[in-house]
């Protein structure tokens, strides 16, 4: 066994990442399980026909670029300058964004929401949009409204995308037009909501998780979170639980992703239940930054599927909570050598 493999567990607590306008827009690429992603490799599920027809609407809106003695050049067409791929969790919604994603030629983007709203703050309104005007292609995944403010800046900025010529792709679990249901009062601004609805074709994909389809549909826990990071090659973490969701709420979300950079796997002794909604919130960011970056987990106490009490599934934030709950039973029964 190698050295690395043997090495003792960090601790996640002692990262304090720092982000540049610049190193965010080296991040706007998809995430490394998608790097090879194409329409050819996603598998549709026989028994929802609304996943080929995804396909199809993939292929369609690519067509947006012809190629010619290999060289791209856009078609004019009719019709909306974006797409929207709604549907629930695990059936691909992101493999298809990043499909189009390596279609599209020239400049283009892949990102979070998150990550655009930080590129925003890092840089100013103004210079962002000067940096991602003209994109062939601008991919926004995860695309959930949670403030007004976020409302009108995203209306706002795809606005004046959409009018330099790029095209827009998004993924979500809501449907464009009850984006901010249950989160603020969504009528109050459902002039920017439609405005954002009206950019794209929303095309629906159902199916089942196909997280859960292989492996038991439970987070699994382990009685040593120690002694179980002792058989992963690569840097690993160890914390507690309570210690990692304070430092949480140090670092802005937009920098997770630098903060699990290089990890293998991560530790977490004492899990418990959530006690309040802030908490569980920067959690779910941090679980998709680790699912990103493919970074198992091992943890001890309560499984990690049943941390976000009744309350909080029932309420407006509800879709965010299950996508996490998917995304971690995928990463604690993931088989890390």
């Amino acid at each position: 066994m190698s050295a690395e493999a043997t090495a003792s567990p960090g601790r996640l607590v002692d990262r304090n990442p720092t982000l540049a306008g610049a190193e965010i827009v080296a991040h706007l690429v998809p995430p490394r399980q998608f790097a090879t992603a194409t329409l050819d490799s996603y598998r549709p599920d026989r028994d929802y026909p609304s996943q080929g027809a995804a396909v199809a609407a993939i292929r369609n809106f690519a067509a947006a670029w012809q190629g010619g003695g290999g060289i791209f050049r856009r078609k004019a067409q009719p019709g909306h300058p974006g797409i929207y791929l709604d549907g629930g969790f695990g059936v691909g919604k992101t493999h298809l964004l990043a499909a189009l994603w390596h279609l599209a030629p020239g400049r283009k983007y892949f990102g979070t929401f998150i990550e655009y709203t930080a590129l925003v703050g890092a840089l100013g309104y103004a210079p962002a949009v000067q940096l991602l005007k003209g994109a062939s292609l601008i991919c926004i995944d995860e695309f959930e409204l949670d403030d007004p403010g976020d409302t009108r800046l995203m209306s706002r900025l795809l606005s004046e995308l959409v009018a330099s010529g790029s095209r827009i792709a998004a993924t979500s679990n809501t449907p464009p037009n009850a984006l901010g249901e249950g989160r603020f009062a969504s009528q109050d601004f459902l002039r920017e909501i439609d405005s954002l609805a009206a950019k794209f074709e929303t095309v629906r994909i159902d199916g089942l998780d196909y997280r859960r389809r292989d492996v038991e549909a439970h987070a699994r826990s382990v009685p040593d979170a120690a002694a179980a990071l002792s058989g992963v090659q690569g840097p690993t973490t160890l914390d507690p639980f309570g210690e990692v969701l304070h430092h949480l709420g140090t670092v802005h979300p937009s920098r997770y992703p630098k903060l699990v950079e290089g990890l293998s796997a991560i530790g977490l002794t004492g899990v418990r239940p959530f006690a309040n909604q802030t908490d569980a919130l920067r959690f779910v960011a941090f679980v998709d930054r680790l699912y990103d970056a493919q970074v198992a987990v091992f943890a001890e106490g309560t499984p990690l599927d049943t941390v976000f009490p009744d309350e909080m599934l029932a309420g407006g934030y509800s879709k965010k909570y299950l996508r996490a709950i998917s995304r971690l039973i995928a990463l604690t029964n993931e088989q890390v050598a």
